[in-house]
């Protein structure tokens, strides 16, 4: 402190005075501050200056003043040190009172924790006395009672969990039907298609009239030449159109082609008509191959073995119901591959089991139906067994593996089963109808059947006094089995009985009273 003191003097006198005076104004300082004297030793921070009397020079007024400056200043440092010293002290003082304050509250809290540790050891003892009072009373342990609690708790649970789904079930059940409607006929309409199949009749346009005589020859022994090589029949009218009629497709298209060929031949006679003809039969292979192309670029199929492609070739020459086997593949397949897109199922897969679903009815020169025949040429050429699994389920004869196989099912059904798809000469229908009728009424105790649904459903009507209620189930699957082993064709037939029992009661006019009667 002394030696700030110091510094703070020579500072106020630190200002430059002219140079002659200098020197003398250094002796008048040194002879001032000529030394500092500690008044008090207890109190070392207070400063006391004890000045000498100066000599009198010839600025003694302007010295004086300097020095009455000086002092003031060292009373103004004291007065502020005796200031911080007081604050100090006080910060001090009340450190030691937070100090005391901690202390006493840690030893509170100490206090208090020992309390509670002793409680809860007291509640923990509570505890385990009540336990193993309730365990005698009850005669369970506490695992037992654990599994009790666990047990009646998954009772309820599996209660509300079962009403949940029956809940869930219920409104998917309203939500399915149309759902399903919508994929359905969206997939429908996107399954038509533009392939024009011929069923009976195939049509050449002549490109004049000198042609026309060239086929029908001398006294008509051209068209009777090519008539009997093909096996059709050609009907020639005024115009000059020419008309292949046939119910054989394949050769219907085998005269298609000779004919034009003839035609651009010119050389139309009988023993070149029967060359030509000749020439078109082994050509087929190469038709058959073209054509299966053409109905798998349709549907998108690619890379598959060329004698398959070969077989897929024959589709256009085959019907079935009168429905061609090519169109009828063909929206299948379109259909299917589209709910296969919306159920996000394995769509090649789907595409190829339709595509294929059907390729057994190609083969012609073995025995079997056409499911067992498309599964052998199937595995013949190696296809996955995933598309085989979807050919020998397409008719339920199998229970469905995968979706995808369900998906097939549902395209050929809504392919075959469409109003307008297939058709059927109408004595045969009857001969079906009739035999369906005459399985059923061979058992004993049926009154009357009924056929329905193009013979898809049967309503078999049963006399109650000779059949009961169980005899009744158990004659509808008896009906049902005999009709699979006997009746030859293709889908389910659903067969109802029906045991009605009827009372009546005749009131005879012996009976009647006579104030019944009213006389006018």
């Amino acid at each position: 402190m002394l030696d700030f003191f110091l510094s703070k003097v020579k500072g106020l006198f630190s200002v430059p005075v002219p140079t002659g005076k200098q020197s003398k104004k250094k002796e008048i300082v040194k002879e001032v501050v000529k030394k500092v004297e500690v008044k008090d030793e207890d109190d070392k921070n207070r400063v006391v200056f004890s000045p000498t009397k100066a000599p009198v020079v010839e600025d003694n007024s302007k010295i004086d003043a300097q020095a009455q400056f000086a002092l003031q200043n060292a009373k103004k440092i004291e007065s502020d040190a005796k200031a911080k010293e007081a604050d100090i002290f006080q910060r001090l003082s009340a450190l030691n009172e937070k100090e005391r304050y901690l202390i006493q509250k840690e030893k509170t809290l100490d206090t208090q924790n020992t309390e509670i540790r002793t409680k809860l050891n007291s509640v923990d003892d509570l505890y385990r006395k009540q336990l193993e009072k309730l365990e005698a009373i009850s005669g369970l342990d506490v695992e037992k009672a654990k599994q009790l609690v666990i047990s009646s708790t998954e009772k309820k649970m599996s209660s509300w969990i079962a009403k949940k789904i029956d809940e869930a079930r219920e409104e998917i059940k309203q939500k399915e039907e149309e759902i399903t409607k919508e994929i359905i006929i969206d997939n429908i309409r996107h399954g038509v298609t533009d392939y024009v199949a011929e069923y009976t009749v195939s049509t050449i346009s002549l490109p004049d009239e000198t042609i026309k005589g060239k086929i029908i020859g001398r006294e008509g022994r051209n068209i009777r030449a090519f008539e009997k090589a093909t096996g059709v029949e050609l009907e020639l009218d005024e115009t000059n159109d020419i008309r292949i009629s046939s119910f054989d497709s394949t050769r219907r298209e085998i005269a298609r082609l000779s004919l034009e060929k003839l035609i651009k031949d010119g050389r139309i006679q009988p023993l070149k008509i029967e060359q030509i003809i000749a020439q078109t039969k082994t050509e087929m292979d190469k038709i058959l191959v073209n054509e299966g192309k053409r109905l798998c670029q349709e549907v998108g199929a690619f890379n598959l073995p060329i004698d398959l492609i070969k077989e897929i070739g024959k589709y256009k020459f085959r019907f079935s119901y009168g429905q061609n086997l090519a169109k009828h593949t063909i929206e299948a397949t379109k259909i299917a591959t589209g709910i296969a897109y919306e159920l996000k199922a394995d769509v090649n897969t789907v595409r190829l089991g339709a595509l294929l679903h059907d390729i057994g009815k190609v083969v012609a020169d073995q025995e079997g139906t056409h499911i067992d025949l498309g599964i052998d040429l199937l595995r013949k050429y190696k296809i996955p067994q995933k598309i085989i699994d979807c050919v020998a389920q397409h008719h339920e004869d199998q229970p469905f593996s995968s979706i995808e196989s369900v998906i097939v099912y549902i395209g050929d059904a809504a392919s075959g089963a469409r109003p307008g798809a297939r058709y059927e000469v109408h004595e045969e229908y009857l001969k079906r109808m009739k035999n369906i009728e005459e399985v059923a009424n061979s058992f004993p105790g049926v009154i009357s059947v009924a056929a329905y649904q193009a013979g898809r459903e049967v309503v078999v009507i049963v006399e109650p006094s000779q059949v009961s209620d169980t005899e009744a189930e158990v004659l509808s699957q008896n009906i049902a089995e005999k009709l699979e082993e006997e009746a030859k064709w293709a889908g389910q037939i659903k067969v109802t009985v029906i045991r009605e029992l009827r009372t009546s009661s005749i009131v005879t006019s012996s009976k009647i009273s006579k104030n019944a009667v009213k006389e006018d």
